[in-house]
């Protein structure tokens, strides 16, 4: 039996600003992407999402970004790596704490926006990211693009390395993420995006923007929450892998 993992990113308000239906995607992802404070959420969000996930058997990650609240984590920021490493460190320890008083864990870690391109491809960014996480807990995994310098330094620190796919986001012909500055870079019909993740679990393969079929290796898929359909499509996904007998589950536990 096929099971796949449902990830997406959530707790991304700040303040008296609100971001996705989290409570709703809540109900359909198996692991709940958490914003620490550098990009998006704060600490009455953050508890308040913990328990939410924890309510929900959902498993808790740590959204670790640049610290860009301003421009939501995506746009490049130049910090050393001893600053990205500290800060990384710093995000961790906030999430963990809130985790603990929810009643849960938090079980990996995933880069957000710019921050999870650039260490996708830079060695000396993805070393300070990942040894962070594996300084501070040994039993992280780190979510990531295949093959990305990010799981293979993961590996190389002892952490779990696990692979994602991008439901709603298009492909080059050598398995990157189109840029979001990009028109069709993100996708938003439920059932055509619900089609495309069902091939990526069953039959392993995406269709990349210039029409080549390109091979895609996941554990888990992620499911953005901050678009105006994205519950729908997280529901519409949902519903087409279960109709086609494949497994929801976390791929921690």
């Amino acid at each position: 039996m096929t099971t796949i993992d449902l990830n997406s990113d959530l707790g991304e308000g700040f303040g008296a600003w609100s971001s996705g239906d989290d409570r709703a995607m809540l109900d359909v992802v198996s692991s709940a992407n958490i914003a620490c404070g550098a990009h998006a959420g704060d600490p009455v969000i953050m508890l308040d999402t913990c328990r939410a996930a924890a309510e929900r058997g959902v498993a808790v990650g740590a959204h670790v970004a640049y610290r860009d609240l301003a421009g939501f984590g995506r746009r490049p920021v130049h910090v050393s790596p001893d600053e990205l490493y500290a800060d990384v460190v710093h995000q961790l320890g906030a999430l963990i704490a809130a985790a603990r008083v929810a009643g849960t864990t938090v079980s990996y870690v995933k880069p957000h926006g710019a921050l999870y391109n650039t260490a996708c491809v830079d060695p000396v960014l993805a070393e300070a990211v990942t040894r962070a996480a594996a300084d501070v807990d040994q039993t992280l995994a780190v979510l990531a693009l295949p093959g990305s310098e990010l799981l293979l330094r993961a590996e190389r620190h002892g952490l779990r390395a696990v692979a994602e796919s991008f439901a709603d986001r298009a492909y080059e012909p050598d398995g990157s993420l189109v840029s979001r500055s990009t028109p069709g870079s993100v996708l938003h019909d439920p059932a055509d995006v619900a089609a495309r993740v069902l091939r990526m679990v069953t039959d392993g393969v995406v269709t990349a923007v210039d029409g080549t079929e390109i091979a895609v290796r996941a554990d888990s898929v992620c499911v953005h929450g901050d678009s105006p359909d994205a519950v729908a499509m997280a529901q519409a996904i949902r519903a087409s892998l279960t109709e086609h007998g494949v497994t929801i589950s976390p791929f921690v536990g």
